[in-house]
């Protein structure tokens, strides 16, 4: 018997580079179990090795993590980590692998993945950019942020590497400025109260 899965009716989707696996367990580990919404992650990772990330990262979170696979159905409290040398899209509440052409320089890349989230899920989509080089996520935040969605980046002082953030927040496609230890709860916030109902939505910095 076969069992329908709903698509669920939010989304997170995170991108990291360079420091990313540190700031990823950081956020991801403080996530309750019961998350309403799915998890899709990019970590940029060299294509000809074969990743561990999942099975790390299932040893330090609530919520259930597995390797993306194409075709896969999206259930909602899980995390979906992006396959080295594959893109990743959201697709009919379905996970969509392919080769492609790097974006970016890279594959699998967040513009990739944040622009089918955008286009799937419009405002019920958060973006985060964490640590990376690079500007991989920038465009596509905007995307997000055009389509009534919120956008997260850590912030400069915890970043490993401060290129990905940096040109996010550069494009104007960055919502919430945040250091790693407060991504998650603002993540927990925004999925639970409503992501799109933005009555008052201002930028932040928390000081320290």
């Amino acid at each position: 018997m076969v069992t329908h899965i709903d698509k669920p009716e939010k989304v997170v989707v995170i991108a990291a580079s360079a420091g990313g696996i540190y700031a990823l367990t950081q956020v991801l580990s403080k996530l309750a179990c019961n998350l309403p919404a799915v998890v899709v992650l990019v970590q940029h990772l060299t294509a000809d090795h074969k990743t561990h990330l999942h099975e790390y990262l299932s040893r330090r979170c609530f919520l259930r993590v597995c390797l993306a696979k194409n075709g896969l159905p999206l259930e909602q409290g899980v995390i979906y980590v992006s396959v080295p040398g594959h893109h990743v899209r959201l697709k009919g509440g379905h996970l969509v692998l392919e080769r492609g052409k790097p974006v970016n320089y890279v594959r699998p890349s967040a513009d990739v993945l944040f622009a089918s989230a955008a286009r799937e899920y419009g405002s019920k989509t958060v973006g985060v950019i964490l640590t990376g080089t690079g500007r991989d996520g920038a465009c596509s935040c905007q995307e997000i942020k055009a389509k009534g969605g919120v956008t997260i980046a850590q912030d400069e002082e915890t970043s490993s590497s401060f290129g990905m953030p940096k040109a996010a927040i550069e494009a104007n496609a960055i919502d919430y400025v945040l250091p790693l230890d407060e991504i998650a709860g603002k993540i927990t916030d925004l999925v639970r109260k409503g992501v799109g109902k933005k009555t008052r939505k201002v930028k932040e910095k928390s000081r320290r």
